[in-house]
């Protein structure tokens, strides 16, 4: 994400609009986190020159924004340190060998029949993807657009007791008259955990749903919407996943929040006990910069993807020298769920916080474009393949190589509506549902605050959910129910299709 240092008069007022009661909240189990040592192999900058020029801040006045952005520093220089995976030993219950059951690749099939009106195509990527196998490319399919019952639109800001925009927090009857779904479609408050700000979500094989917040609690809420605490003592955790045929929680999160010298890592958590796999991954440029959305593919690996270091590529310490690219900064990492030995997979992903693998094995990701105002992304991910970072069109950006060619996004969002969570949804509840993938747009930026739509492959758009004040992730449930947690609120939304 970005625009979170240029806005802090707007950061109180939106905290200041969606804030209600403070009701008192679930108590969550604390635990220490076990760690080693990493090492950090020193990355130096290059000597690249351009003119300095500084990049200019958005216009827009309503973002939601972080309680808590971090200020860029002047100076220190950049972040040197490489992950690396842990001397922790593997616990004896973790599997060795890739689980036999793969719950979260569904069948080849990529639609439904369906009889409902076809939205607007995107602009869909011409580039062949690489399956998360790395070695298989799935040919693209015919892609219908999502069914849709009718048009979605914003509905108008309304003035509560606790608000001049949204219904308090605790009025669940105001929140389900506010979002809007299409026709056919149910919308139900289903949680609220108060004082917390929803990062990341995964539902479990034990019919939970875990909830990651912003103050490093993870939460678990049943399906009658109750919420307790699970583990805490993370910080800032956002990517959260189950590995696939086993209850082991993943889970990225901050272990030093520096905008210069930052580190992240990636955690496993099983029985409450939480387990560092990998440490020294680059974090922390801005709020949300680091790493993010984690999925597990059809070769029985993780993938998750890192944020980039700087808005466009500029030493922060000198914006006129482009800075060397750290081992595992800025796109798709793959890593081993038992050791953490990782990879690079993709290049060219300035802040892909969301993650989905499709039936066919195909990831996507969204991307967070920036400062200076182009389109954000969305991304089928091409193995090997460079997708923009940090060859942009504008002044104060770096010239590209000849022999670089970076990808064309799939699909281009309006700019600044920094778009988060993602999933691919392998149900088969919603009409011509099956392979469609829904992402949130988080920010307050007009056009923004809603879920999109789209069908197999990225292509047809349509706007699915809208009237939240800042939507940050995205699941589904095993009877393929939708859940939206929304950042600024602590409210969890179930959508159901009723017919």
């Amino acid at each position: 994400m970005k625009k979170y240092i240029v806005l802090p008069i707007m950061i109180i007022a939106l905290l200041i609009s969606v804030a209600c009661n403070t009701p008192v909240e679930p108590e969550p189990t604390a635990v220490a986190i076990q760690s080693t040592a990493t090492t950090e192999p020193t990355v130096e900058p290059t000597a690249t020159k351009v003119p300095p020029t500084r990049t200019p801040d958005p216009t827009a006045t309503q973002v939601a924004a972080p309680a808590t952005a971090t200020a860029i520093p002047t100076s220190t220089a950049a972040p040197t340190e490489e992950p690396t995976a842990t001397a922790t030993e593997v616990p004896t219950d973790v599997p060795t060998e890739k689980p036999t059951a793969e719950p979260t690749i569904a069948p080849t099939a990529t639609s439904e029949p369906s009889s409902g009106e076809a939205t607007a195509e995107g602009s869909g990527n011409t580039e062949t993807e690489n399956s998360s196998e790395g070695a298989t490319e799935p040919s693209p399919t015919t892609a219908a657009a999502p069914v849709t019952s009718g048009p979605v639109e914003q509905p108008p800001y309304e003035a509560s007791s606790c608000s001049d925009r949204y219904p308090c927090n605790d009025d669940p009857a105001g929140w389900e008259a506010r979002i809007r779904v299409p026709a056919g479609y149910r919308v139900q408050y289903f949680a609220y955990i108060p004082g917390q700000q929803p990062t990341g979500m995964a539902y479990g094989p034990d019919g939970l749903l875990y909830v990651a917040t912003q103050g490093g609690t993870i939460y678990t809420v049943d399906s009658n919407g109750n919420a307790n605490g699970y583990v805490s003592g993370l910080i800032a955790p956002t990517g959260i996943a189950f590995r696939p045929g086993t209850s082991q929680l993943y889970v990225s999160s901050r272990v030093r929040e520096d905008n210069l010298d930052g580190e992240a890592q990636i955690v496993v958590i099983e029985g409450g006990g939480i387990r560092q796999l990998v440490g020294g991954l680059p974090c922390c440029y801005a709020f949300m910069h680091g790493p993010h959305g984690i999925v597990f593919g059809v070769d029985g690996m993780g993938y998750v993807g890192v944020g980039a270091r700087s808005d466009h590529g500029e030493l922060l310490t000198d914006p006129a020298v482009q800075a060397e690219l750290h081992p595992y900064e800025a796109g798709i990492m793959r890593f081993d769920p038992n050791s953490g030995a990782m990879t690079r997979f993709a290049d060219g992903l300035r802040n892909p916080y969301g993650l989905a693998i499709d039936g066919n094995g195909t990831i996507f990701a969204t991307d967070n474009g920036p400062d200076y105002g182009p389109p954000d992304e969305m991304h089928r991910i091409v193995a090997g393949a460079n997708h923009g970072y940090p060859w942009y069109d504008c002044a104060e950006c770096f010239p590209k190589p000849a022999e670089v060619n970076p990808l064309a996004p799939t699909y281009n969002f309006i700019p600044h509506s920094s778009p988060t969570g993602m999933v691919a949804y392998k149900a088969n509840q919603f009409p011509g549902g099956y392979n469609n993938l829904f992402v949130t747009l988080w920010s307050a930026f007009p056009g923004a605050q809603k879920v999109m739509r789209f069908g197999p492959n990225g292509v047809g758009a349509s706007d699915f959910a809208m009237g939240f004040a800042a939507p940050i992730d995205v699941e589904v449930d095993t009877a393929g129910n939708l859940y939206i947690a929304d950042w600024a609120t602590g409210i969890i939304f179930k959508i159901s299709y009723t017919g």
